[in-house]
Order: C-alpha cells, then structure tokens, then sequence
C-alpha cells in the first residue's frame, strides 16, 4: 500500500509562525481562489519535500515569507512528516531534510522541535519505500548505458500536472519536457505497471555486472599482458642510461634478450655518477635515426621483392592453364599411331585404314608433346618455390613493421627524454634523473613479476552470461507490457467517451513510445498535438491519468495514490483573464463533466486514491462546492500565506 496526502505545512520567518493546510484522503480536495494567493505553490511544495534536486517554489510571497515547508504523508496505520528548509544564502537547494515516522493523526510539529539532519539520498529511499517501491529492481533507462533503480522521483511523474502541463497539447506527463526525462519515463513505465518481473528484473541486474565484469577481466589481462621486459620502453631507458654515460656504449650487435636489456639497466642503478667523454659516444636520437631509414629501406625492398614474386607466380598460372589447353589438344592428335612398316603411313584408330604421309606428322606432335609435359613440369617445381618464398618474404616484412613500430616508441621515449634532461644542464641531474625513472620501471616489472598470476576466467564469466541469456530469452516483459496498455486503453477511450472528446468515436491508445495520446481514425493515427481544441487536450489529459490509476489502485503498483490538477478551468478563460471566474454554460458544462470524471474514478477505488485540484474557478454545483476545502480570495483575505506574516514584514 502507497501513500496520500493529509497536510502541507508552512513555517514562516518570524517564531511562532505556522500554517497547515489539511487534505481529505480518498476523495476530492479542491483549493479556490484568486490569482497570486499560493494556490500553484501547494503543486511545488509538495514536490520540493518529496526529496527534488532543485527548489521548485517560484519567486513571490511564499519564497519570501516562508523558511521551511513540510508534508504529511499518511497510508493505513503510517504517518509519515517530511520538512526540508527553504534554501539559505546562496545555496541552490537545501540538502538535509526532517523525516519522522509518527503515529497516525499526530499533528505537524513546531519549527523548533524539527531536526534536519537527513541527507537528501537518504530522504529519497524512506520515501520509496514508504511508497512501496522495490529499489533492489533495475529498469533500463533509454538512452542511457546502466539500468538506473526506480524511486519515488519517478513515480511523481504520474501524479503532478501543473499549470503548464494539465493542458499541455506536447507533453502528458510532469517534468516530461525537461532533458532526459522522456527516456526516464519510458523506462520506469513498465515498473509501475506492473509488467516488470522482480526475479527477471534481478537476473537482467545480475547480467549487467557480469557483462562489466567480463569487460574488466578482459582489460587487466590485456595488461598483464602487455607488461613484459624489453619493451619499448626498456629499451629506451637503456639508451638514456647510454646518454648520460651511466653504462657504456655498446660496441656489439643490438640487444635482443630481455635479460641483457634488464641486467644493464640494473648496472645502470648502481653507477655512482656519469663519466662524460668517453670515446665511441654517438647520439643514441641519431643512431635510432640511421637505423630507422636502414629499416625503412628494408621494408621497401622486401614490398618490392614480394610484388616481383607475386608477379612471377600469376605469370606461371597463366602459362600453366594456357599449356595445359594446349597439352590437351595435342593428345588428342596422338591417336595417330604410326605403321611400324613404312615411314609415310599411319594407321586411323576408327577404321584401322593406312593414312599416307602421316608418319612425319605424328612424329612432330609426339616431340611437341614431350616438350609441353617438360615445361608444364619445370614450372610445376617453381610455382611451390615462388609461393614459399613470398611466405618467407611477407613474415620478413611483418617484422621489419614490428621493428619500424619499437624504433618509433624508443624515439619517442628518448626525445621526450632529451627534452627534460635539456632542462637540467648538470649531468649529474641528468643522470640522476634517469637512474630514478630506471628504477620506477624496474620496481614496477618486479611488483608484476611477484604479483599474483590473473586467472583466465573468461570461459567461467562467458558461460554464466550465456546461461542467463538463455534464461531472459524467455522472458515475456513486453508482451505484458502491451497485454496491460491494451486494457489501459479500453479505460481512456470510455473515459474519452464520456466526456465528448474529440475522436472518441475511435480506438484511442496510450503510445509508450511517443508518450502521448493517438487516436486511431481511418485517416491514419492522429497525436494529441494535432488535435484541435484545449478543451480536448485537458480531458484527454484526465481520461489518461485517471486510468493509470486505476490501474495503479488495483494492481497495487507502487504509485502515491494522489493526482494533483493545477487549474484545469483555464482552458476555458482567455489567457488574459484577471477577473471574476464566470463561465459560459457550454464551458461550466464542460469543466463539471471533468469534475464527474474524477468523481467516477474516486467511486470506483473506493477511498484508495485521493484528487487534489487547485482552480481559479468556483462552482456552485455540488460536484465541485461539497469538495473545496480552501477559498483564498482577496475578499475573505485568505491565502496561503497569512496576511499577518506579510504585515508584520512590512510593519
């Protein structure tokens, strides 16, 4: 069970000064009045002490008189006070709230007996979970990359429309035009509703923390990987140990081992200064140069050779296929066979018959032959050699990039080097400065090698991660979640229906996606924005809300049972309109058949959901006079600031 709204609490600046204004639970409250006399400012008290990130109550009386505000919160046999402070100073917000569980019926307390010492976070979860929220519960959040925990902050998405939405043709829900609030609505949508498991909620949080747990594995192998002796960066140390004359040049061939790279730079830690001019010293920037054109040379040649080879290769398929048509030609011709008797005649293979002159011919065709199998095989050795020797030449290749790659990084490391050793004219600095960047870097390699070895687990987190893919592949959120709009949508086309709307004629339906209203015409889907009429946007507007909660009240989603309307008689003033709140009787008809909407929706829950308006409007008909439980109007001099506060203010 969720919570209404018993009180809103004012405190004013001076001691003493405190003012409630009371709500009837399970029923309609409606606040009258004049223009300027606080009525709005109940909307956002109420959602500055349900624990907002900003401070809603617009400048005028009520920010100017007011220190602190306060709500009751009651469901059967709870009582919950919820007080934050106005901001003080410069502070945008107040942070720390007074949050107290108290026996039902308990009245507000005194200012001076409240102790505002919970943080705002906090705040927020003892109001979720005197709403009932599960905030174990993960909800994806469109357009954004964690699911994000559903909290009383979302559920007021469906019980505040303020002046500027109650009617608004663009917008259907509180707060839905600030950034990102759309994407938030649609995701915590299926929660409230109902459509959303807790177990399969569970497993898709579960899901998440192994998919980033797989991502993290992967990473730190990835660098335990990449941590090896004599990289780039060892050789590049070795050269400035070089430079600074802390070992001597090398006269050999370049290092190629990890552990003469590693025993060098160690001997390098142990050299108790630089012996500068020694002999043989070239610079270790301009010997990496030289190798590096040497490289490039290299690797140009070896592109060169494979092209050639390459070249060859198709040359001899070409000549391959074409001889070997040939040779096909020629054996057919072979089936001339010559007569042992004469050496002008052959014999025909079809009718054994003697052919004159053919001896000379299928003598010439045989030596052909014989000729076209020898080249067919010399070529059939070399095409093997050729293919092996572009392997060989491609593999030489692949490691001059990989050399040209190291020569590029220690180039880096020792001009990056040369620039801070620039910095230090001394050479024992220089030196100095090197023998510690050398024993960071050895330091950091011994704490890797002593370090414990990271466990491939990726087969381990793959196959957990693949189970519970199998297990949410069955998981069937969505169609609950359009099994439970479809029955929503049979309450707001009954609803539209009953108040006359436009379009009501035809299906109407909530669009989750779009978060607006659509009916369906044979012309094609019509949005609320292409609607005509004000009047149409508030009563479709109500009809919505009024349905959501029904379904909320009876399938206990963990919604505050509390609509609140700001002014939804507007629509039927010219926006200019400062005088006395009279209405046409097509209007005055209209707005009663709004009230008896809510009438309806309060009959039905049976004192499970509670409706508090704030109207400019004041009617005479019993649908809207029995339920006004405030009139603050310049001629009773009532609002929700007391007059006295302001006088003694000014006074």
């Amino acid at each position: 069970m969720t919570f209404q709204i018993q009180a809103v609490t004012i405190y004013g600046k001076q001691p003493g000064q405190m003012r409630t204004v009371p709500f009837e639970t399970g029923t309609l409250n409606i606040v009258t009045g004049d223009s300027r006399r606080g009525k709005s400012a109940l909307l956002t008290i109420i959602d500055y002490c349900l624990a907002s990130s900003d401070y809603p109550v617009k400048a005028g009386k009520v920010r100017d008189h007011v220190s602190a505000f306060a709500v009751t919160l009651g469901k059967p046999g709870q009582q919950l006070f919820v007080a934050r402070r106005a901001p003080e100073g410069k502070a945008a917000v107040s942070t720390v709230l007074c949050v107290l569980s108290q026996a039902p019926g308990t009245p507000p307390p005194a200012l001076e007996d409240l102790h505002f010492v919970t943080p705002l976070d906090t705040a927020k979860d003892i109001l979720s979970d005197f709403s009932g929220i599960d905030r174990t519960v993960r909800v994806p959040a469109v357009g954004r990359t964690t699911p994000i925990p559903p909290s009383i902050r979302h559920a007021l998405y469906f019980c505040f429309q303020a002046q500027n939405e109650v009617a608004n043709p663009d917008l259907l829900f509180h707060s839905q035009g600030e950034d990102w609030k759309p994407n938030t609505i649609r995701g915590v949508i299926p929660y409230f509703l109902g459509a959303v498991d807790p177990e399969q909620a569970l497993l898709r949080n579960r899901l998440r923390l192994l998919r980033r747990d797989l991502a993290d594995h992967e990473a730190k192998l990835a660098t335990a990987r990449s941590v090896a002796p004599a990289t780039g960066q060892a050789r590049a140390l070795l050269t400035e140990a070089i430079e600074t004359n802390l070992v001597a040049p090398l006269t050999g061939p370049d290092l190629v081992t990890a552990d003469e790279v590693m025993h060098l730079l160690r001997q390098a830690l142990t050299h108790t200064g630089p012996t500068p001019g020694q002999e043989g010293y070239d610079s270790p920037l301009a010997s990496l140069s030289t190798r590096r054109a040497e490289l490039r040379r290299l690797h140009g040649q070896t592109r060169a050779k494979i092209a050639d080879l390459k070249r060859a290769l198709a040359e001899n398929n070409d000549f391959t296929s074409q001889a070997t048509e040939q040779r096909a030609r020629l054996t057919s011709l072979g089936l001339l066979k010559p007569d042992a008797r004469t050496t002008d005649t052959a014999q025909c293979p079809v009718c054994d018959s003697l052919v004159p002159s053919a001896n000379d011919t299928v003598a010439a065709i045989t030596r052909d032959l014989a000729h076209l199998e020898g080249d067919l095989q010399v070529i059939g050795n070399d095409t093997p050699a050729i293919q092996r020797l572009i392997s060989q030449e491609e593999s030489r290749l692949q490691e001059l990039r990989s050399e040209l790659f190291r020569n590029q990084e220690e180039i880096n490391e020792v001009t990056a080097a040369l620039r801070a050793l620039q910095q230090e004219p001394d050479d024992v600095r220089r030196a100095a400065m090197v023998q510690g960047r050398i024993s960071l870097y050895l330091d950091t390699t011994a704490q890797n090698a002593i370090a414990p070895r990271i466990e491939d687990r990726r087969e381990e987190l793959q196959g957990q991660i693949a189970e519970l893919e199998a297990l949410l592949s069955e998981d069937t959120q969505d169609d609950r979640l359009a099994s439970f709009l479809s029955l929503i949508n049979q309450q707001i086309s009954a609803k539209a229906t009953t108040l006359a709307l436009e379009h009501s004629d035809v299906p109407i339906r909530f669009d989750v996606n779009r978060l607006t209203v659509v009916a369906d015409t044979v012309s094609g889907p019509v949005r609320l924005k292409d609607m005509g009429s004000a009047e149409n946007h508030l009563g479709y507007h109500v009809a919505t809300l009024l349905s959501l909660h029904e379904w909320f009240a009876e399938h206990r989603g963990p919604v505050p049972r509390v609509l609140i309307l700001d002014q939804p008689s507007q629509v039927y003033f010219p926006p200019d309109h400062t005088g006395a709140a009279t209405l046409q009787a097509n209007d005055r008809s209209h707005l009663l058949n709004i009230y008896q909407a809510i009438h309806d929706t309060l009959r039905l829950l049976g004192g499970a959901f509670q409706v508090i308006v704030m109207e400019h409007a004041d009617l005479d008909d019993p649908a809207f006079s029995q339920h006004v439980v405030q009139r603050w109007r310049y001629g009773n001099d009532q609002a929700l600031v007391p007059p006295a506060w302001i006088q003694h203010a000014t006074g």
